[in-house]
């Protein structure tokens, strides 16, 4: 009896537990205000960049030789022509007389050609081959000759073929006339050719209108000197009068500060795809943490770098607006709006 009542009793307490728990797991009533709000992530895109001056140009003599004279400073504003630094070489020219070569050139290039021009117009072509090109001519009358040797094989130890023997000697005139032709039309292409480079190098070295365009032509004519190819500012001078110039060693950096460009430096390819040309950004420098710059992107790379196993492509954009205060080299964040 006293186990059974102690059965009954543990069996009423089992009993409390499961119905309190059967109670607890009821649902409750939730107000619409206690449900979380879905958070949107942000699609701005963000990169490190880099400053840069809008354009830059490192300057190298074209020749190698002592520096003579070096007309600027670090710092000195230039106009695009201007020179930089001389050579004291004298088998280098200066641009007056990289002019003066130039046009004595050309005027030997023009006698060329009329000398040229000349021995094709005397020259006395057979008719049937007027209308041919030289190629053309030189080709028709070899296989004439090839046919004429063959057919004249058989009887070449008879006198009495004369007829085999004019043929063979006719083809052998057509031909030979053919090869010279096409010699004199050859000499007169590459006497014209020569013309149209001198001409290109004196009219390069007269050029002002466009010098930017022009400064490769005009660095190896004029080989004595360094002359800016824009207007711009000397941002680096690595030269000294009575120094040795190494040829191709750069020796000024000529910067256009007028403006400035950002270049990324960190922006993957997963990102790259959302970027276009003409899209806006907002950057931020790391030394002006306080104001923001507007810029465009100007131009995106087709060539890939890898940083630290990511592929990362170069974007380049353009300040909108500048402060005195910016200086090449500064680091930034750009913020692309997808």
């Amino acid at each position: 009896m006293k186990n059974r009542l102690m059965t009954i009793a543990i069996f009423a307490v089992i009993t409390s537990f499961v119905l309190a728990a059967c109670g607890g797991a009821q649902p409750t009533e939730t107000s619409p205000e206690s449900v979380a709000t879905p958070v949107i992530a942000d699609s701005t895109i963000i990169a490190e960049g880099r400053v840069e001056p809008v354009r830059y140009v490192n300057i190298a003599f074209t020749a190698g030789g002592v520096v003579g004279e070096v007309l600027v400073n670090e710092g000195d504003s230039l106009s695009a022509g201007d020179v930089i630094a001389r050579l004291s070489n004298a088998d280098t020219l200066t641009l007056n007389e990289a002019q003066t070569d130039a046009f004595q050139r050309m005027v030997e290039a023009y006698e060329a050609v009329r000398l040229a021009q000349l021995d094709v117009d005397n020259f006395d072509l057979y008719s049937e081959l007027r209308a041919m090109t030289p190629q053309e001519a030189v080709q028709s009358t070899y296989e004439k000759l090839e046919k004429a040797r063959a057919d004249y094989e058989p009887y070449k130890f008879l006198n009495s073929r004369n007829d085999e023997k004019k043929a063979l000697d006719d083809a052998w005139a057509k031909y030979r006339a053919a090869i010279t032709w096409t010699e004199r039309v050859s000499a007169l292409n590459n006497a014209k050719s020569q013309l149209e480079s001198a001409q290109h190098d004196y009219d390069a070295l007269q050029d002002t209108a466009d010098l930017e365009k022009l400064a490769g032509t005009r660095a190896l004519l004029a080989n004595g000197e360094l002359r800016s190819p824009f207007n711009g500012t000397i941002a680096e001078l690595d030269i000294k009068a009575g120094e040795p110039a190494v040829t191709g060693q750069s020796a000024v950096t000529v910067a256009d500060f007028s403006s400035w460009v950002i270049k990324t430096t960190d922006l993957t390819e997963i990102d790259v795809v959302n970027i276009k040309e003409g899209q806006s950004a907002v950057v931020v420098l790391d030394a002006l943490p306080d104001s923001s710059f507007e810029a465009t992107v100007q131009s995106i790379s087709q060539t890939f770098d890898e940083v630290q196993g990511d592929v990362v492509y170069e974007v380049t954009l353009l300040l909108t607006s500048a402060d005195p205060a910016i200086r090449w080299g500064m680091t930034a964040e750009v913020k692309f709006a997808k």
